[in-house]
């Protein structure tokens, strides 16, 4: 078992809070394709500069900074979902992992459905390490997270985990793995994942709607940049389209079809 120290914020203090590498670690067999040159996003089956589809992300994904400049914040503010049917999706937001391809930097929630019995797990990944599941930070249906990924250098940061509901939350320090796992800054991302387990997708559960609020990517020279400037992605699987993905201004709905 593998603990890493968790720095929990002022607004509470949580008792033996610690990270343990996640269960669902084999969603890194998601991103081996990196290593080859393929897209983040398994099977990009159509692209153009406004929409794109994919085996397994669902969302919005920025390609580029402006000019002259690096991301170094992603924020997005979710309601967690009440899941149907057995299966298994991801909401979460993350730097880099599209276009920049080496590395991301990612946290987010996971929603499963076993047995007609609803779980929820939180968790924070910087490829090409594996996912590692945040402890004593709690989750429910209906409650509103806040996720703040920050990058202070290409190979430090932080990930800022609050429950806008209950009040609580937790600040995770977070280091790159090796130096060519450093961030280059170029994406922003918003999305509801099908992740690989054992070598293949997970069913998928019906997450319903998520749609991420107050959705912003912040730059290192002080820009924001809204979500409706980046590119749509939907979900498709054997001919399927599984999603229908808006953008509003600073939000990024996720529908499940």
């Amino acid at each position: 078992m593998k603990f890493s120290t968790v720095v929990v914020s002022s607004v509470l203090f949580f008792a033996s809070a610690f990270a343990r590498p996640s269960r669902l670690a084999e969603r890194i067999a998601a991103r081996e394709a990196r290593k080859s040159g393929v897209a983040s996003f398994n099977v990009e089956s159509e692209r153009n500069s406004t929409h794109a589809t994919s085996t397994n992300w669902s969302g919005v994904v920025i390609e580029n900074p402006p000019s002259g400049s690096t991301f170094n914040s992603v924020v997005g503010t979710f309601t967690v979902p009440t899941p149907s049917g057995t299966g298994a999706a991801s909401a979460w937001v993350g730097i880099d992992g599209d276009t920049a391809q080496n590395s991301i930097l990612q946290s987010g929630v996971d929603f499963t459905v076993s047995g007609g019995r609803v779980s929820y797990d939180t968790w924070y990944e910087w490829y090409v390490n594996f996912a590692i599941d945040i402890s004593g930070f709690t989750v429910s249906a209906g409650n509103q997270i806040r996720i703040t990924v920050t990058s202070t250098s290409s190979t430090r940061g932080t990930v800022l985990l609050e429950n806008l509901t209950t009040g609580r939350s937790v600040t995770q320090a977070v280091s790159a793995p090796s130096s060519s796992a450093a961030l280059q800054g170029r994406n922003a991302e918003w999305i509801v994942e099908d992740f690989e387990e054992n070598g293949a997708l997970v069913p998928l559960t019906n997450w319903g709607t998520v749609t991420f609020s107050s959705a912003t990517a912040r730059t290192n020279t002080g820009t924001s940049v809204a979500p409706s400037t980046g590119t749509i992605i939907n979900m498709e699987q054997n001919g399927q389209v599984l999603t229908s993905v808006s953008t509003s201004g600073s939000s990024v709905t996720v529908r499940h079809t």
